[in-house]
């Protein structure tokens, strides 16, 4: 099915097949791919999208790369550079490992130059989306009074349901952390984190202050439901979050907010819309207590090690739980694994609604 139905990759507009080469395993290693484009696409026809310099060498391309990523086009042993390289018929120049700078193309033909650019931004892209993400975007939930109600939840529930399979305090989230997350994004370097936070300035500018008003949103935190279907063998269990006015004010700053920063490349969109929730239990925490909510290509990672609780005399007993309410009057770009002086993620940038 890889072979008849390869996955399809989209880079600046255009599409692009992923081929899946089987190789002989190495141990340690990832597994190799390669990537091409699909028939019709033009990746060796002249490109607008990409400024190709001619020179006295011939011509020459660039393109910055975050330095993580060197390795995957570089590739064991130098591989897949040495592959780009007689197969564009072109020289590929990356800078050393952990220094940021530009990957630079040199080629006689100008269609060998644009085809081995072509491959690198499909690897790169394609390598990318295996990155654990970095940051995400999030309002903080953590006001005093939601974690007061936050830890009265915590309590009742290990005092009345503690007997319940695979409950312990272990599954709960750090009160100080409580957030409710709108997308998680991957961001290598310094320039990227600079373009995000110019971005989140660019949506407050575009659509954030006429829809909330250049005022604080108010919303509820109250009820709770799980992700899974089956309440006897849980994972996530969340509180939802709403406007106390009945709006839809905050899903529609955070489904734009996701529109816009996937359409940037800065976010890959998992959901048609954002699911307004905020984690109070998650499986997760039991072996890593600062573990985040995790995006696609990492959960699988820790799938197999998970331990569900048997959540339904929780839904019984507190499916309508009251956690409080609380103005909403900023966006973070949150930093994952990270802490401030509150206790919440520490920021790279914010957008605030005045």
């Amino acid at each position: 099915m890889e072979v008849m139905r390869p996955t399809l990759i989209r880079i600046g507009g255009r599409i692009y097949r992923k081929n899946h080469i089987r190789e002989k395993a190495h141990q340690n290693e990832e597994e190799e791919e390669e990537f091409y484009a699909g028939p019709g696409d033009g990746a060796d026809e002249p490109c607008d999208a990409f400024v190709i310099e001619e020179s006295e060498r011939g011509y020459r391309c660039a393109v910055d790369v975050p330095s993580p990523l060197y390795k995957y086009i570089i590739g064991k042993k130098g591989e897949t550079k040495k592959k780009l390289e007689t197969e564009t018929r072109t020289s590929i120049s990356i800078p050393k490992p952990g220094v940021e700078g530009e990957i630079v193309i040199i080629g006689q033909h100008r269609n060998g130059v644009i085809s081995a650019r072509t491959r690198i931004d499909v690897l790169v892209e394609s390598f990318r989306r295996k990155q654990p993400f970095t940051h995400f975007l999030s309002f903080a939930l953590n006001q005093p009074v939601i974690q007061e109600k936050f830890l009265h939840f915590k309590e009742e529930v290990l005092k009345k349901c503690s007997k319940n399979h695979g409950i312990s305090d272990s599954l709960f989230q750090n009160p100080a952390k409580l957030h409710m997350t709108i997308g998680t994004l991957v961001l290598l370097n310094e320039q990227e984190i600079q373009k995000a936070q110019e971005l989140l300035e660019k949506c407050k500018e575009d659509f954030v202050d006429a829809i909330a008003g250049g005022e604080p949103l108010t919303v509820e935190v109250a009820d709770i439901e799980y992700m899974n279907d089956d309440p006897a063998m849980m994972d996530v269990l969340y509180a939802k979050v709403a406007m106390k006015d009945g709006s839809n004010k905050l899903q529609l700053i955070t489904d734009r907010l996701m529109d816009r920063f996937v359409t940037s490349g800065l976010m890959l969109k998992e959901w048609d819309r954002v699911k307004l929730h905020a984690t109070v239990m998650n499986t997760l925490f039991r072996k890593d207590p600062n573990a985040d909510e995790q995006n696609n290509t990492t959960a699988g990672k820790f799938f197999k090690e998970r331990e569900s609780f048997d959540g339904r005399n929780i839904m019984k007993l507190f499916e309508n739980f009251y956690f409080g309410e609380v103005q909403l009057s900023a966006v973070y770009l949150s930093q994952r694994f990270s802490a401030d002086s509150s206790g919440y993620y520490a920021t790279s940038g914010q957008l605030t609604f005045s």
